[in-house]
């Protein structure tokens, strides 16, 4: 009875830490849009302020270069959130489990 106690005690403190770290994403996603919102507005109207034309204040590098920086530290984070890891998914360390196993497996052997 206390092992099942256990379990469901075990899988809803992780339930609770996956609705954290999903919360805390959605919260970095409504502080990046918001902020990027204001700073691309600032900008574009500062530039036009400076006499260029309404393109070329919102196409410039400088206009986005906060959301295209900020968005990259975003992308990580939602791929922390959401478990996205193409390059170590769970078939690679599956895989490399089981070599390093079959590896340390012959190498006993070769002492006996």
């Amino acid at each position: 009875m206390e092992l099942k106690y256990r379990n469901s005690t075990d899988k809803l403190i992780r339930a609770k830490k996956q609705v954290d770290e999903l919360k805390g994403f959605y919260i970095h996603l409504i502080v990046y849009v918001l902020v990027n919102i204001f700073i691309t507005s600032v900008t574009v109207i500062a530039r036009i302020n400076g006499g260029e034309s309404f393109g070329e204040a919102f196409f410039s590098f400088a206009s986005f270069s906060t959301a295209i920086f900020w968005g990259i530290g975003l992308g990580f984070h939602a791929a922390k959130v959401y478990n996205f890891s193409p390059l170590f998914s769970k078939k690679w360390e599956e895989r490399q489990i089981k070599k390093y196993m079959e590896k340390y497996k012959k190498e006993s052997e070769k002492f006996r």
